[in-house]
């Protein structure tokens, strides 16, 4: 695999949040994708396997505000989003923001809120604002949503609904070290390393210019058919019943830029595309028998042809 281009301000990101994500190396670029890419990002996974720590230690890497919702079913909107209170001295309602105004937020165990609080995330994701009482209100850019959940356990959780996996730009998962990444972990604890101990590394004003950047990157129009052409065809699959909106196809145009810029690139590759197509269309789809769509992500790659972009855009 390639390695990130050594970009001071994202080379001191990444080297930061390897710090404790041992062995994650490209779990790290997908989550950085996805920002990048102005986006968000899914983790489900099992317990314990790092997912809050990513969220945690990205949050602490950037030096700007962090929330964190503590999701359960007694949560409500109005714990995320903030609420109009009364004001007796000036005689007025005064708006009291809820986390989500903030630059990066964790939202964790995201399917143990109910569908209505779940909702609360559903504009401010897509349009980044708030509306309550009928006023709106933008959040800080940038604005960053880190959700994760545990895709076994099914008590006491809400699957999330279509509306708000679409409005995740990449979903992954973990998954368990090996020996020697669990060696290195224990190793980590003998020293004091700590997530705590994580000091920012970059601005929001540094962050928001690198994905300004990205959005430069050039895409070839055969790139550019490509990826409408997977789109299209999980539309025409017998395996899925729901395919991907075409907020996919421009989910997956701005990863695959966001991608081509961490590797070093000016301009998008085919192989970009591949490399991330399953992770940002398989949540988006419906397959007829309930599940994970990963494999049928995996079978249209194979079947869907790319016509090579003749000349590298300068």
């Amino acid at each position: 695999m390639a390695t990130i281009v050594s970009t001071s301000p994202i080379q001191r990101l990444t080297n930061n949040i390897a710090q404790q994500i041992v062995g994650k190396d490209r779990p790290i670029q997908l989550v950085l994708t996805a920002l990048l890419a102005g986006g968000h990002v899914l983790l489900e996974d099992v317990p314990g396997v790092g997912k809050t720590l990513l969220a945690k230690s990205l949050a602490k890497s950037i030096d700007g505000k962090f929330g964190r919702i503590q999701c359960t079913p007694d949560l409500l909107p109005s714990d995320i989003t903030g609420t109009n209170i009364w004001n007796p001295g000036s005689r007025e309602f005064e708006f009291i923001p809820g986390p989500i105004f903030t630059n990066i937020l964790l939202a964790d165990e995201i399917n143990r809120a109910t569908p209505r609080t779940q909702s609360a995330l559903l504009e401010v994701m897509e349009e980044r604002q708030v509306t309550l009482d009928g006023h709106s209100r933008p959040v800080a850019a940038p604005f960053f949503v880190i959700a994760t959940q545990n895709p076994i356990e099914s008590h006491g959780t809400f699957a999330l609904p279509e509306a708000q996996m679409d409005r995740f730009t990449i979903s992954l998962s973990l998954g368990y070290p090996d020996a020697a990444e669990e060696m290195q972990m224990l190793q980590g604890l003998a020293t004091g390393t700590s997530v705590n101990n994580l000091e920012p590394c970059i601005t929001t004003a540094q962050l928001q210019d690198l994905q300004l950047q990205c959005q430069q990157v050039k895409l070839d129009p055969a790139i550019a058919k490509y990826i409408v052409e997977l789109v299209r065809a999980t539309r025409n699959d017998s395996e899925i019943s729901l395919g991907v909106s075409p907020r996919g196809s421009v989910a997956l145009y701005r990863a695959t830029q966001a991608w081509a810029w961490l590797h070093g690139r000016s301009y998008a590759l085919p192989d970009d595309v591949k490399d991330l197509a399953v992770y940002v269309l398989s949540h988006r789809i419906m397959t007829n028998g309930g599940g994970r769509g990963t494999h049928v992500i995996e079978r249209i790659l194979q079947s869907v042809p790319v016509d090579r972009p003749g000349q590298k855009p300068s």
